[in-house]
């Protein structure tokens, strides 16, 4: 199960987003928010994280204007690597190397065609498993 979370900046790329795992098939729960109407993007970013953390969902997706913000709020949150994304480049790498559990994105940086991209890349690329990743990690974790 995949979560997503979004504030306003999000809304639109969020839903773009939906459509492309509604046609793959792939289920999500989504945690918000609705609509245009401004909101505090740190209320879905916390969301999204502990739906993570406590085994509701196994990845999860958020959306802010430019990713940012909103990731910043979930990397706080402990067990959390959350990593902007800007192209499929990156996703690969940030799941092959950080075993990143949150896919951040802005949605005033990144059209719907390249995100969905981005999430299918994010989406299917593993963890690499390789020791010299999991000791990076794991220094990660210990502050």
């Amino acid at each position: 199960m995949l979560a997503l979370g979004c504030d306003h900046g999000g809304y639109e790329l969020k839903l773009e987003i939906k459509k492309y795992l509604d046609e793959k098939g792939i289920e999500y729960k989504d945690y918000g928010c609705d609509s245009l109407a401004s909101v505090d993007y740190p209320v879905y970013a916390k969301k999204v994280a502990h739906a993570i953390l406590d085994g509701e969902c196994e990845k999860g997706i958020l959306i802010c204007g430019t990713g940012i913000g909103i990731s910043i709020t979930a990397n706080k949150i402990r067990g959390i690597r959350a990593a902007v994304c800007t192209d499929c480049f990156t996703a690969e790498a940030t799941r092959l190397h950080n075993d990143a559990n949150i896919l951040a994105l802005g949605g005033r940086v990144v059209g719907p065609g390249l995100a969905v991209k981005i999430v299918e890349t994010f989406l299917n690329t593993p963890f690499s498993n390789d020791e010299r990743h999991i000791r990076r990690i794991n220094q990660i974790e210990t502050e």
